[in-house]
């Protein structure tokens, strides 16, 4: 018996594929997936950044109601004071003196002066830092006393 043999592709050869990617596509696949990387990293320390600066605010604010409330009890209720000190990282400033009307509320002295009460400005700075990324925050309040309180506790 012959066997007679059979060309079943005629015409020109064809490559064959063997389904998988070329060189040009995974480039293109790698240059996606680090700029997409890239991307989330950059969105990621942004957001670091930004709780790192809330965690310092939040302190910075915790410490300066912690002074504000040795106002009258450690601190001296009085104006012309004047004080500098240091919690953890944080340092503050206070300084007291008489309240001096600045126009938002007109009557405001004139009301305290009738009913014997003394208005004692409080300013407060705290710090935190070292330079050049120091930072500060300002915080203000007003302190009402009696203004005879001296005549009272005799």
């Amino acid at each position: 018996m012959s066997r007679s043999r059979t060309w079943r592709g005629a015409g020109p050869a064809r490559p064959a594929r063997n389904g998988g990617f070329t060189l040009l596509e995974l480039l293109l696949a790698f240059m996606v997936f680090a700029l997409s990387f890239a991307t989330v990293l950059e969105i990621l320390s942004g957001s670091m950044r930004n709780t790192v600066r809330a965690r310092q605010y939040t302190e910075a604010a915790l410490t300066a109601q912690s002074v504000m409330d040795q106002v009258g009890l450690e601190i001296p209720l009085e104006a012309g004071v004047s004080l500098a000190g240091e919690s953890g990282d944080y340092r503050w400033q206070i300084e007291l003196f008489e309240y001096v009307d600045s126009g938002e509320n007109p009557h405001s002295v004139e009301i305290a002066e009738l009913t014997g009460i003394e208005l004692i400005q409080v300013d407060l700075e705290v710090s935190w830092g070292q330079p050049p990324r120091d930072q500060t925050s300002y915080f203000s309040t007003v302190k009402a006393l009696m203004a005879n309180r001296e005549l009272r506790a005799k």
